[in-house]
């Protein structure tokens, strides 16, 4: 692994933030960090192309500033900006160099690398939420773009009995890969897949990944699923949901709950 550059896109709103994201993850960018008026992306110094960048950016009149991490620096920075996340009472998420936290029913371990989904990002927030109001024990889970592999490792310390958990970026199955073993997880299926479409069937359906893939991902998602399955959704804004919810209609999902938080939004259906 080499340098990183570092672009920071300032000014730019939350609705737009998803659109960003998603362009720039299909270009090579594999890590992100959102502020409230700002975002980080991140990217490895020997994939970065300025022109298809560039494009991205001008397209939504976008001005950013770059900067380049050497290898060497990169935890430092990364862990620098890792708090420990705490969902109610429910569950923590914490690095490695923070202090155990006693406050929660569960205690989840994140190495905070590149990959989405340390618990800090409100989608992962909201879907952990609904995973709570589940029947997860001895369930199989399918967990569509896992990223750092959390919402995996959940399913797991909720009492499921197999969990598949699949993206298609290299990065994020490594870092997947050692925070399962961090977690001493050892029901959860690590692959590399570019979409959803399997030959299992699941009791819970987890995708948190942005509204593009679900909506090109719909078809598979309900095939993956067995009468009765539960499925959350999110990477998703507020405005999204009733575009979804009709796409959802279709397949005659019943639409069970839709939580909120900072503009995003987690939707629970019931197939």
């Amino acid at each position: 692994m080499g340098n990183y550059i570092e672009i920071e896109i300032h000014p730019i709103g939350n609705k737009l933030t998803d659109i960003v994201i998603a362009e720039l993850s299909q270009i090579g960018f594999s890590g992100f960090e959102e502020n409230s008026n700002s975002l980080k992306a991140f990217i490895e110094e020997e994939d970065f192309e300025k022109i298809e960048f560039k494009f991205i950016l001008n397209k939504y009149e976008l001005k950013y500033s770059r900067s380049t991490i050497n290898e060497k620096n990169w935890n430092e920075v990364w862990e620098s900006n890792f708090d420990p996340v705490i969902v109610d009472d429910f569950v923590s998420i914490r690095a490695h160099f923070h202090q155990p936290v006693t406050t929660t029913n569960h205690e989840i371990v994140i190495t905070p690398k590149m990959s989405f989904g340390t618990g800090h990002h409100a989608t992962t927030f909201l879907v952990m939420q609904l995973m709570r109001k589940l029947d997860i024990v001895g369930k199989k889970v399918f967990d569509f773009g896992t990223g750092t592999g959390i919402l995996a490792i959940l399913a797991e310390k909720l009492g499921a009995a197999k969990i598949f958990a699949g993206d298609n970026d290299d990065w994020c199955i490594e870092n997947a890969s050692e925070n399962i073993i961090n977690n001493a997880c050892k029901l959860i299926d690590l692959q590399k897949i570019d979409s959803a479409e399997l030959s299992q069937k699941f009791n819970i359906v987890i995708a948190n990944i942005n509204k593009n893939i679900i909506q090109d991902n719909f078809r598979y998602l309900d095939e993956d699923t067995l009468n009765g399955a539960d499925i959350l959704l999110s990477g998703l804004l507020k405005e999204d949901e009733q575009e979804i919810i009709f796409a959802a209609d279709a397949l005659h999902w019943q639409h069970i709950e839709t939580v909120y938080k900072n503009g995003w939004i987690a939707m629970w259906f019931k197939k």
